[in-house]
């Protein structure tokens, strides 16, 4: 096949692996939009719609119709507490900053003391175990942990701690070439920080008759300031939930935490493997622009190497 084909191939097929695992057709397509493709075009959009479709589709004839984390209502107190999303928006930012930096300073670490499979392997699972073995919530996609916060309130301190422990576990994996995926550990840690979050909204004169609903937010506002897809982000949590009121606190959050993410200079998740790798992200809106200043005074040449 044509490269250009492969690609479509590729994004319609990470699509659907997306919409198979979290239920959430529409974010799955965005994030093609957004994160793998960087632009709309229909050679693109349509295959990656119709294979989350056919995904969600299969997915629910097995695990059933329903959101992943059910539908409580969550509701705001009033339209003052946008302030207070905003808020939660830049610390998601910041706390995504520091959980890039320590998956990079595992990694590093690694790097600087090279040891071959599969004793890194070993080491990984090493860490990984003797974590788990203390804190068993630390294991798996964290659907438990996170309906538990959910449905009522935790001790901040031991959210804290399953935090902590979950992004060293991550971290160590990744570093240890066996890697179980960062997207799900991320969204733990933004329940962890909406947990943390709702009790200081009194500090400010802010009384929330849904406490659930930062946990929400908080794991779309660092989704967004990892991956820099504010819409991937709020769509999939709106899918996630099925809450309509909390579309507007989405929306917002992940535009703060996109833009903070971006203003510290923090790179999308993504881009830091590519580029650490030696690999260029250059399907990004400023990576086209940028090979389109460089392109040949012959379209029809040009067209000729993207079919190729």
């Amino acid at each position: 096949m044509s490269l250009m084909r492969t690609r479509v191939l590729v994004a319609a097929g990470t699509a659907a692996g997306f919409a198979a695992a979290y239920n959430t057709p529409l974010a799955a397509a965005l994030f093609v939009v957004e994160t793998i493709g960087g632009i709309a075009a229909p050679p693109l959009v349509l295959p990656a719609i119709f294979a989350t479709t056919a995904a969600t589709a299969f997915t629910r004839l097995s695990v059933g119709p329903g959101p992943i984390y059910g539908q409580r209502a969550f509701t705001l107190g009033s339209y003052w507490e946008l302030l207070s999303f905003a808020a939660l928006g830049a610390a998601a930012a910041l706390t995504a900053f520091g959980f890039k930096r320590l998956l990079r300073l595992f990694e590093h670490l690694v790097e600087r003391y090279p040891i071959h499979q599969p004793f890194r392997a070993m080491m990984g699972g090493f860490l990984v175990g003797a974590i788990v073995m203390w804190l068993p919530d630390v294991a798996g996609n964290g659907y438990e942990p996170l309906n538990a916060m959910l449905d009522r309130p935790l001790l901040i301190g031991a959210v804290g701690v399953l935090l902590i422990a979950k992004v060293v576990a991550t971290s160590g994996s990744v570093a240890s070439g066996v890697p179980g995926g960062i997207f799900t550990p991320t969204l733990f840690a933004g329940a962890a920080l909406g947990t943390v979050w709702a009790p200081l909204t009194s500090w400010f004169g802010i009384v929330s008759p849904s406490a659930g609903i930062y946990e929400l937010v908080g794991m779309a506002a660092i989704t967004a300031a990892s991956i820099h897809a504010p819409l991937t982000a709020s769509v999939m949590l709106f899918e996630l939930s099925g809450d309509y009121p909390i579309v507007l606190p989405l929306l917002l959050a992940t535009v703060v935490a996109t833009a903070v993410s971006r203003g510290i200079g923090s790179e999308s998740v993504y881009e830091t493997e590519l580029r650490r790798r030696g690999l260029g992200w250059d399907l990004t809106l400023e990576g086209r622009q940028l090979k389109n200043a460089f392109a040949s005074k012959d379209p029809a040449r040009d067209l000729d190497t993207l079919n190729r």
